[in-house]
């Protein structure tokens, strides 16, 4: 445990470092230092303008995540326990997952407008795809064991799937929640980034306009801590499962 706690602080010390020789070797029209965006960061968290922004995109990343989650399990313990369904989605998936969402982003202007909507289904397609894809991995990966345990038992398939394999299962459907929310926070910025009047992706995009350097490095600094502490909280989740499991 000690290890594990130095190995992080020596990693966020490096991070710092480079940062602050990345700042030396560019200069401050490209990136602030490290301080600099400390200070601004702090400056930020005490307006309200902030807080407006962080709101909106919180509430377009949490809907975003609830349908992501909730249609990409659906959808994997769907095609996981039907062999030829999964056989015939699984490229589909992979080819639909490795697609540039940003090509679609001018359809889902057309079909939800400007707004919240938009934002929302952005963010929902980033993240649906990986849950789906690791859902349906996971529930082919369980062990035929549990399967004719099952059928031993004749426990209806409703309860089969609550008790047994969702159970067995759920280590692995919770990697791919934790990578799913990560692109389902990617896709809500990039939504406000080309069409909305609030969020954290409209403030970055502001900045830029202005070219307002520090506050471009702080409200990334600020996202990237977000991101980093939901990150953590799931692969704790995650490592509890499998050491519960």
């Amino acid at each position: 445990m000690k290890s594990n706690k130095l190995d992080q602080v020596l990693l966020v010390i490096a991070i710092f470092a480079v940062w602050q020789l990345l700042y030396v070797a560019a200069g401050p029209n490209v990136i602030s230092s490290p301080a600099r965006t400390l200070t601004r960061a702090l400056e930020l968290l005490q307006t309200s303008n902030f807080w407006s922004n962080a709101a909106s995109t919180g509430i377009a990343f949490g809907m975003a995540s609830v349908l992501s989650i909730a249609g990409g399990v659906v959808v994997g313990l769907w095609l996981g326990l039907r062999q030829f369904a999964g056989d015939v989605a699984d490229p589909i998936l992979g080819a639909l997952y490795s697609l540039p969402k940003i090509t679609l982003y001018p359809i889902i202007l057309l079909i939800f407008g400007l707004g919240l909507s938009a934002k929302v289904a952005f963010g929902a397609i980033h993240g649906f795809f990986p849950i789906a894809i690791f859902t349906m991995g996971a529930v082919r990966n369980v062990a035929p064991v549990y399967y004719r345990t099952a059928r031993v038992m004749r426990l209806p398939p409703a309860v089969t799937l609550a008790t047994i394999m969702v159970p067995a299962a759920l280590p692995e459907i919770l990697a791919g929640v934790r990578i799913g929310l990560a692109l389902t926070l990617l896709g809500t910025l990039i939504g406000e980034l080309f069409a909305s009047t609030s969020g954290l992706g409209f403030a970055l995009i502001r900045a830029t306009d202005i070219h307002a350097v520090p506050d471009i490095t702080a409200i990334t600094f600020l996202i990237f801590l977000f991101a980093a502490s939901v990150n953590s909280f799931l692969h704790a989740i995650e490592r509890r499962t499998l050491h519960n499991a």
